[in-house]
């Protein structure tokens, strides 16, 4: 019998090993964004925008033109890209520790503003690069570095849902939480990322997806707990769907 190739790698993405730990969601994550840069035609006028994390060598894996923002800052960044080329498909590819502790400002006035890019938000509830510390994401109960006895709603108040919150803004088009731990969610999780890639090249206004994914090491797991995590733990207090809309099309999944 004739082999027959069924599966590929993104002709975007690199031929080399990722350094992100065994069971992390980023390469699943970098995967759906060179498909739907490559199918949609936008490879030749993209400029990613990556800020500081376990994403921070986002250029090494997606081959596009890439700038390197300080930590947060990664929205401000894009939004000088953006307005400087707005020919370019400009995008943003941040973690929550990133986007919503120290970038929480950006992240807000760049919806609000409405501004013609995408932000691409993978939340793992905690600080992955830096050792494990608890995230504005982290849930309650959860044990980190720094808070080794979980965290605690009336010490540190409850995670944050982004997706809700940025929804809300008056510039937002679109808002999404989508997730990483089956093949059914990854199937929508795509389907996500290509709307809202599509609203920008429609010049609409804001687009959002966050990710909910994996970090194996700093929780403690293995692989398959933690993609059991994400069903059993995340969705309850992150659920999954579509927060806003304005192109009048309806759900993105």
């Amino acid at each position: 019998m004739k082999d027959e190739l069924v599966f590929e790698r993104p002709s975007v993405m690199t031929d080399r090993g990722m350094h992100y730990c065994p069971g992390c969601h980023h390469g699943v994550a970098h995967r759906l964004v060179a498909e739907c840069l490559v199918e949609m035609g936008l490879v030749e006028k993209t400029i990613a925008v990556s800020a500081i994390g376990c994403s921070v060598f986002l250029y090494n894996y997606i081959s596009v033109d890439t700038v390197e923002a300080p930590h947060g800052r990664a929205p401000a960044v894009a939004t000088g890209v953006k307005r400087a080329r707005p020919d370019a498909f400009v995008f943003t590819y941040q973690g929550d520790g990133d986007l919503a502790s120290i970038g929480l400002a950006e992240i807000m006035h760049c919806a609000n503003r409405g501004e013609r890019l995408t932000v691409v938000f993978v939340n793992n509830t905690v600080y992955g690069m830096t050792g494990g510390q608890m995230a504005p994401t982290t849930l309650i109960g959860q044990k980190t570095t720094t808070c080794p006895g979980g965290r605690c709603q009336d010490r540190e108040g409850g995670p944050m849902n982004m997706a809700e919150i940025i929804a809300g803004l008056g510039g937002t088009v679109y808002s999404t939480r989508v997730a990483l731990d089956s093949v059914k969610h990854i199937v929508q999780a795509k389907k996500a990322i290509k709307k809202a890639f599509t609203i920008q090249e429609q010049d609409l206004g804001f687009g959002f997806v966050e990710l909910l994914a994996t970090c194996p090491t700093n929780w403690r797991m293995t692989p398959l707990q933690a993609n059991e995590r994400i069903a059993k733990e995340m969705i309850p207090v992150f659920p999954l769907g579509v927060f806003r809309d304005a192109t009048g099309e309806g759900g993105g999944k």
